[in-house]
């Protein structure tokens, strides 16, 4: 599922790369991610281990060049701007960047409290050309009751500062559904955002997820659950969110994604539609030829097992028929699954469907090699008769109801 790219007479795979940084000021009252503070010698070490792994790289990504990287979190802008940029310059030795074939999104998230000017012209200089705000919400109270560390007055003055230093493609980041939150609160944060003009907003309903503060508190069994939006004010937050970031200008291209004309990102684009992408760091995840793994999630194991390998094997040593991508230098992989016929074509509709344009019927026969009719006749059939997909020549879509029930729409799409 990959685009082929020819290049001083050899065809190359895009490949797109996200790089984990665990640490953060502090881990907020909902978040579920392997990350959390730490101590510079640890910051140290773990960016020093990742330069390690990066370079492994150097012999066996020939085949591949560069069209996206996302550096994520935790938040990458609370470590000092000097780890970001030397990430960069190892990315760029190790891997084909053409920038005159394909000019890379690279994004970097960041949060309004552990941002500044400095850090900002470090990360143009290194050439990040895409900004991230973790900003969640426009209402300080929801800010301070999420364990955000910064107020919406900070957010918008370094969402200035970016644009003034040149920063032309910025993203923000929220969640609806929050405790207490009412749809006129949600109506708030969108208007404001929708006059600031970013050009693209990520906007996904609140999870709880189990060991977390807020599953303490707002969970089944929470003292507050009841704090928690019903499911009726849930699907209007929903609706209206499509509804008012239309009206400012925003094309939804992903059930939970908004952008300006011309701003869809590439990297997560790559995701729905199962392209290749590399994980770099503890805890992040790859797919290359329909094989999935990840990173160990520990910080500890990383940093022993990248640091006793002295030499790397010699990718003389190494099975060439095999993907050169596909060798675990360190040890250091886990859960890794090559995936069936049958899940690769599950996640074909999962992910695809997650898009507002669908999927593509013929797309489906050149990755599978058989009509999706024969594999899904029936299922297609009842969903569009339920109205919940729309099916012209070539492309099957969720309807706005079918996107209302998403999760269950998608679950009709499971073969085993």
């Amino acid at each position: 599922m990959s685009n082929n790219i020819y290049i001083n007479g050899t065809w190359k795979k895009e490949l797109r790369l996200y790089v984990h940084v665990p640490f953060c000021v502090r881990k907020c009252e909902y978040c579920d991610f392997i990350s959390g503070p730490s101590d510079e010698k640890t910051i140290k070490k773990y960016f020093e281990s990742l330069y390690t792994e990066i370079r492994s790289y150097k012999d066996r990504a020939k085949d591949y060049i560069i069209s996206s990287v996302f550096i994520g979190g935790g938040t990458p802008s609370c470590v000092d701007s000097d780890y970001i940029a030397k990430t960069i310059i190892e990315l760029e030795d190790a891997f084909i960047f053409d920038k005159n074939l394909i000019m890379p999104e690279i994004t970097i998230e960041v949060n309004p409290g552990t941002i500044d000017k400095t850090k900002f012209l470090a990360y143009k200089k290194a050439g990040i050309n895409r900004i991230s705000f973790g900003l969640q919400s426009c209402n300080d109270q929801e800010l301070i009751m999420l364990g955000r560390i910064h107020t919406y007055r900070e957010f918008v003055e370094n969402y200035l500062l970016a644009r003034e230093l040149g920063f032309n493609n910025i993203n923000i980041d929220l969640i609806s559904a929050l405790p207490g939150q009412t749809l006129r609160s949600w109506e708030e944060t969108l208007d404001r955002l929708g006059k600031l003009k970013p050009d693209h907003i990520s906007a996904y309903s609140l999870i709880i997820e189990e060991g977390t503060p807020f599953y303490s508190l707002y969970g089944p069994g929470g003292d507050k659950k009841d704090m928690l939006p019903s499911e009726d004010i849930d699907r209007e937050i929903y609706k209206r969110t499509g509804e008012m970031l239309s009206s400012y200008g925003y094309d939804r291209y992903e059930i939970s994604n908004y952008a300006k004309k011309g701003y869809f990102s590439s990297h997560n684009l790559a995701y729905w539609e199962r392209k290749n992408y590399l994980g770099l760091g503890i805890t992040s995840a790859s797919l290359i030829n329909n094989t999935r793994f990840n990173n160990t999630n520990s910080i500890e194991e990383y940093l022993r097992l990248v640091n006793s390998t002295s030499d790397i094997i010699p990718i003389t040593s190494i099975n060439k028929e095999k993907d050169l991508l596909m060798y675990d230098a360190f040890g250091i992989r886990r859960d890794i699954t090559r995936l069936t016929k049958n899940q690769q074509i599950e996640e074909f509709m999962f992910l695809g469907l997650r898009k507002c344009k669908g999927i593509s019927k013929h797309i489906f026969y050149e990755n599978f090699g058989l009509p999706i009719e024969r594999v899904y006749n029936n299922v297609l059939l009842k969903l569009e008769s339920q109205g919940l997909i729309l099916i012209d020549d070539d492309m099957i879509r969720l309807t706005s109801y079918g996107i209302d029930i998403s999760n269950l729409v998608l679950a009709e799409f499971l073969l085993d």
